[in-house]
């Protein structure tokens, strides 16, 4: 079971909880009102009102070993960021940081955050499936309801070609790039593999296990996808 520490209880922060909930995953919800904590504690696995920018609180809750933390403070700039900074010097794996501005998001892509959130209430169910999918390791929000994501081929779809996959009218999703990990050897000697991106997929290219793709569509589209 994925588990994953939601900070910041805001409307967003608290549909994100509720949704990631529904979707099996075990969550700390985190606040520093005790309000809005005591309104979700029944909703989520754990709950607990502490300060995210005081690092022994942070450490005393076991934050370090989550999956994922999703920063969701939205007003509070000096403490979103913080708090990010606060995660990376704790260790935790994988850290999503919401962004109100884009010098914010700059600040943010900065400090190497793996995802910077820019949505707002009503797509917290696209980003709870994001996060609850370990598959998908990437999102860009378009129009409302349509985004771009990159995800690890599904492992039904490794050997088959893009023609025999049929994205478009099967899944409702177009494939724009394949991102392929390419063998080779460093200045040491050692064998790496090397990022190379086909950013115009041919029809007959074969899919591999270590593929990401990159697909747009609606966000229900995408997520079928994703899940198969």
């Amino acid at each position: 079971m994925r588990n994953i520490a939601v900070i910041g209880l805001g409307g967003f922060g608290s549909s994100v909880a509720r949704e990631l909930t529904e979707k099996g995953v075990e969550v700390l919800a985190i606040d520093r009102d005790r309000e809005p904590v005591e309104a979700i504690k029944d909703s989520v696995a754990h709950a607990a009102t502490l300060n995210s920018t005081d690092e022994n609180a942070l450490r005393a809750v076991g934050i370090k070993n989550v999956d994922v933390a999703v920063v969701c403070i939205g007003e509070d700039i000096e403490a979103n960021l913080l708090t990010t900074i606060l995660l990376k010097k704790i260790g935790v794996h994988r850290i999503w940081t919401r962004a109100l501005s884009p010098l914010q998001q700059e600040i943010l892509k900065m400090l190497e955050v793996d995802n910077v959130i820019n949505l707002e209430k009503e797509m917290g169910s696209f980003v709870a499936t994001s996060l609850a999918a370990s598959n998908i390791t990437r999102y860009i929000p378009l129009a409302k309801g349509h985004s771009i994501i990159e995800v690890q081929v599904p492992a039904e779809f490794i050997g088959k070609t893009l023609r025999a996959l049929d994205p478009r009218n099967k899944f409702g999703v177009n494939i724009v790039a394949i991102k392929k990990m390419i063998p080779a050897i460093n200045e040491q000697g050692e064998r790496t593999l090397e990022e190379s991106i086909e950013d115009v997929p041919k029809a007959d290219d074969i899919l591999e296990e270590t593929d990401r793709l990159l697909i747009v569509g609606s966000n229900k589209n995408v997520e079928r996808f994703a899940n198969q």
